[in-house]
């Protein structure tokens, strides 16, 4: 089994994952080139900030890896990474970057998609979301059959799909709210975490990424948006390993932040 050796500890980070793991083509691959270039160019022990797919030489340095990457914040190239324990076991992540290239295993991980009701993609991360995961995405959500006619998944619901070109291996479509326009903004975005997460359960994903929903054109006010979604995640606590916001703009990372220390104090 490779592996790769902390330059700051000694500490060995070897794949639990065979390559088989991302035999697709859309994988990001050879994975351990990203684990040699995550040791030897970031900061001091950058191990304990690796996904959970990858195992560290000892159960000591897992013991010490784990207690240390539970309230952590490191620059990742595109941004911060703060983790937050929603739980003994599980973690809430917030960084600042694409959540198009976001993944941990391809395999069980998800990100969500800001759609609309249509489905066919849009502006924004939305029309990022497809932009890179290619065309057949574009078709799978064309599949999803109309609930009525111009809506296949309706305000506050949520649709699954592959990934296909992503790095993700799903893509978790829901909608949020018009902020101006809903009559009832704060439930149908709380509806839009839930469902999404509840979709993202039932379909045995561990990992999962949120980008803010509704906090582009739709105009939802960023402190209210962070509230709901932190505090929807937290019903969730014991469901995924992970749950992670990928956030484009540094304003709303900024709140997150600000939001998260202050409903996950323990």
């Amino acid at each position: 089994m490779s592996g790769v050796t902390c330059t700051s500890c000694g500490v060995v980070v070897r794949l639990l994952r065979t390559s088989s793991a991302f035999a697709r083509s859309n994988r990001p691959k050879p994975f351990l080139n990203t684990v040699t270039t995550t040791l030897t160019q970031r900061g001091p022990h950058y191990h304990l900030h690796l996904p959970t797919s990858l195992q560290l030489s000892s159960p000591q340095a897992m013991e010490a890896a784990s207690a240390s990457s539970r309230v952590s914040a490191v620059s990742n190239g595109g941004g911060g990474l703060t983790r937050f324990p929603l739980s003994p076991s599980n973690d809430l992540v917030i960084q600042k970057g694409d959540i198009t290239q976001w993944f941990v295993n391809g395999a069980t991980d998800a990100i969500v998609n800001p759609a609309n009701e249509l489905m066919l993609g849009g502006g924004g991360a939305d029309g990022a979301i497809h932009r890179a995961a290619g065309p057949d995405l574009l078709q799978a959500c064309y599949n999803v059959p109309e609930v009525r006619p111009g809506v296949r998944c309706p305000t506050g619901e949520a649709r699954i799909t592959l990934g296909f070109r992503l790095p993700a291996s799903h893509v978790i479509h829901t909608v949020g709210p018009i902020y101006n326009v809903d009559g009832n903004p704060q439930a149908s975005l709380r509806n839009a975490y839930r469902n999404s997460l509840s979709v993202a359960k039932d379909n045995n994903i561990q990992y999962i990424a949120f980008p803010a929903i509704s906090c582009g054109v739709y105009g939802y006010p960023y402190d209210e948006a962070a509230t709901i979604a932190i505090s929807t995640v937290k019903h969730f606590a014991n469901d995924f390993k992970e749950v992670h916001f990928v956030l484009f703009s540094p304003d709303i990372c900024n709140v997150w932040l600000n939001k998260a220390s202050e409903l996950l104090k323990h």
